[in-house]
């Protein structure tokens, strides 16, 4: 007897394994930058284009001088908040007799895998999107150490990814830039830092032994990064986070049917449909919502800078963007 997709996945386990597979390949968890919690998944369930993510603003302002005759002055504590954006996406897959040539060896793990690696991959895209619109916000220009020169010739070390111009960056934080702990960097920079000898690895002793770190930071490396081949080399945009400074939920609103598998008799195929909704939002700027087509962004759609648009302080923000050249 021929065992069929169908036979192998049941969608509620499946389901399951696929969100823990895609959260344990991804550089983005390993990395500490995103924050995770049933209520970040409560608010990706909602059946809307977007939802509100409220935060109180920090107290302004100056003390005042105690009196025995003249009270206090009252100041209001003021909330606001930012918006983040539900980004619902699918795809699928049909392979002739793909069940039967796995059966030997776990075939649900093995499919799983591949799909929680696809989603990997999808969700890191997604975000570069994302941080490409936010940055080409004018909002955001205050968390932007831009060394790229204009002459595209130019090749002093005064426009590449060094120590020294990393340490500029992260500057941009002041004194709120110890929180920043990982960062995003094209394969052509991790080339860069790797012939100068520049790139650690954890101890095997720690949590995320193999995670491999510039300058004590963990680096994510990821080649949809912006790259452009010029004149005088490479020019590349990395990113600078703080621990936590990625919101992530994975939504299950109701009536949502994540996977699906059916037969094609007629072609011989075995088909796999996958669904995922979710919300991957940069904490401390709100999606406007300003150029959006359909019920949910494209990737286009997140890289356009007028979705965008920033309500924290820059330094509440844990996120630089450093352009360079390599």
């Amino acid at each position: 007897m021929t065992v069929r997709i169908a036979d192998i996945i049941v969608p509620s386990v499946f389901n399951d394994y696929v969100v823990r597979r895609t959260m344990a390949l991804s550089a983005l968890f390993r990395s500490g930058i995103l924050s995770t919690g049933a209520d970040f998944d409560q608010l990706a369930s909602v059946g809307a284009r977007t939802i509100n993510m409220p935060f109180w603003n920090d107290l302004t302002g100056t003390d005042q001088v105690l009196s025995d005759s003249v009270p206090l002055t009252i100041k209001k504590i003021v909330a606001d908040q930012d918006i983040a954006v539900i980004l619902r996406r699918g795809d699928g897959w049909a392979v002739n007799d793909l069940a039967s040539n796995l059966s030997g060896d776990d075939p649900l793990a093995a499919i799983a895998d591949f799909v929680a690696a696809y989603w990997a991959r999808q969700m890191q895209t997604a975000l570069i999107d994302t941080l490409t619109g936010v940055f080409l916000a004018a909002s955001m220009s205050g968390n932007v150490h831009n060394i790229q020169p204009v002459d595209a010739t130019a090749t002093a070390d005064g426009h590449r990814f060094t120590a020294t111009n990393f340490i500029d960056a992260v500057q941009r934080l002041g004194d709120a830039k110890d929180q920043l702990t990982a960062i995003a960097i094209h394969s052509q920079t991790e080339a860069a830092l790797a012939r100068l000898n520049l790139i650690t690895f954890v101890p095997p002793s720690e949590q995320q032994a193999g995670m491999k770190q510039f300058m004590g930071r963990n680096i994510i490396v990821d080649d949809s990064l912006p790259v452009a081949t010029v004149a005088g080399g490479i020019n590349t945009t990395s990113y600078i986070f703080g621990t936590g400074a990625i919101a992530y939920g994975n939504g299950n609103p109701v009536g949502f049917i994540p996977t699906e598998t059916e037969r094609n008799a007629l072609a011989g195929d075995d088909r796999l449909v996958n669904r995922k909704t979710y919300i991957i939002h940069p904490r401390g700027v709100r999606f406007t919502s300003a150029a959006v087509a359909g019920s949910s962004p494209s990737n286009a759609e997140l890289a356009t800078a007028t979705n965008w648009l920033r309500v924290w302080e820059n330094k509440a923000i844990r996120i630089v963007q450093f352009r360079h050249r390599v």
